[in-house]
């Protein structure tokens, strides 16, 4: 028989207990109104200066990792002849003795052990090379470990050597009975696609453009007893484009164009954009595929520093004295004006571009800028720090002899 009496004590009046809401519904409601929250911040930023997408990028990349980093993210060997290069997360250490690769957990992935009197990292396409300057050793590598390992001849040594942003490989070497020689890499960098040797003037630099149908080729020359550096473009579709086999003759390949560099000897050469750059002691040169100089930024001041790898701009450095820290930091569009600049009134240890930033280490402080020198985001004491990489989504590494760490806006 069942049991029919009632706890007047403990009834509740007839109306059946509701059910709790699942922990898990209000955890997911504090998330969601978390990332509207997030997502407003992104539009709105997004839509005033074109950085919002990059808080985001480190948002969903970071979480809540804290601004200053607070951890050591790489640690390295220290070495005054250290240099670095970044490839996504990954950190690419160069020394005259090894060459690294470390994850973003700090984790070696790939080294090897190396002898260079000089040596030089450049990265692009998402990958870096390596190389010694006047020495015989290359190296080509991704976040995954090598691609590439080229050797010299000790009287062939390696001059210089460039990726464009698809990986194209550009390397240049002196040449017995030459002036210099330039070879171009596919981009899988299986063969040789175009290379030619030069009997007129002394090749010091090359750089595949980005769309691949040309490479461009620094040579120095005399005119009137002083030093003139051209730039030289050869087309690389089509029937001109040949592989080294054919070239190795030593036919001199016709050139599909060429530049003057006014008054200034070449350092460095990139690409902007659809513009060729190049940076010279006197003055910034941009000029297309056809050899047409579209427009020239001359300096006020002396060349101190500089840096091609933002998104269509270049950053200078420039003393107003040859000696000290007295100048101005100027970035430079593609069409050869300024879009901003800033005086420098204390010491600056390094500046570096990536993206639509730029970083610059001060002596106790790091500030990153965007295209027009507006202030993006400081961090004060970085006394312990000696440069910087700046990555494309507004994040900056700080690097010191024997460790770098994450910095995040």
């Amino acid at each position: 028989m069942a049991d029919t009496t009632k706890d007047i004590w403990n009834d509740n009046d007839g109306e059946e207990e509701q059910p709790r809401k699942p922990r898990h519904l209000r955890n997911f409601l504090i998330f969601f109104l978390t990332l509207a929250v997030v997502l407003g911040v992104v539009l709105v930023a997004a839509y005033r200066d074109g950085t919002g997408f990059d808080v985001l990028r480190r948002f969903f990349s970071y979480g809540t990792v804290e601004k200053a980093g607070g951890e050591t993210v790489y640690r390295y060997d220290a070495s005054p002849s250290n240099r670095f290069a970044v490839l996504g997360d990954h950190l690419v250490v160069l020394s005259s003795t090894a060459l690294r690769i470390l994850d973003e957990s700090g984790e070696e992935v790939w080294s090897t052990t190396v002898k260079m009197e000089s040596p030089a990292l450049a990265s692009g396409g998402g990958r870096a090379v390596a190389y010694d300057v006047g020495g015989t050793e290359l190296y080509v590598v991704d976040a995954t470990g090598p691609l590439l390992t080229l050797t010299a001849q000790e009287t062939e040594p390696f001059i210089a050597a460039t990726l464009n942003s698809k990986g194209y490989l550009a390397v240049t070497a002196e040449k017995q009975n030459y002036k210099g020689c330039v070879s171009v890499y596919d981009k899988d960098l299986s063969r040789v696609i175009f290379a030619f040797k030069s009997s007129r003037r002394f090749v010091v630099d090359a750089y595949v453009t980005n769309d691949a149908d040309s490479v461009a080729a620094v040579t120095l020359g005399q005119e009137n007893s002083v030093f003139v550096s051209n730039v030289v473009l050869y087309d690389l579709t089509g029937s001109a484009a040949r592989e080294d086999s054919q070239v190795d003759g030593g036919v001199e390949v016709d050139a599909s164009a060429d530049y003057d560099i006014s008054n200034g000897l070449v350092a460095a050469i990139g690409q902007q954009g659809n513009q060729l750059v190049t940076v010279s002691d006197t003055c910034l040169t941009f000029a297309n595929q056809k050899g047409e100089v579209s427009a020239t930024y001359a300096y006020d001041g002396y060349l101190r520093e500089f840096d091609l790898s933002g998104d269509d701009f270049t950053v200078l450095l420039l003393n107003r004295y040859q000696t000290g820290s007295v100048g101005r930091l100027v970035t430079v569009g593609t069409d050869g004006q300024e879009l901003g600049s800033l005086d420098v009134q204390q010491e600056i240890l390094g500046v570096s571009a990536a993206g639509r930033y730029l970083a610059v280490l001060y002596m106790d402080s790091l500030v990153i800028y965007n295209q027009q020198l507006q202030e993006y985001a400081t961090l004060r004491g970085t006394d312990y720090a000696r440069s910087v990489l700046m990555r494309p989504d507004g994040s900056a590494l700080l690097l010191s002899s024997e460790s770098a760490i994450l910095f995040l806006p």
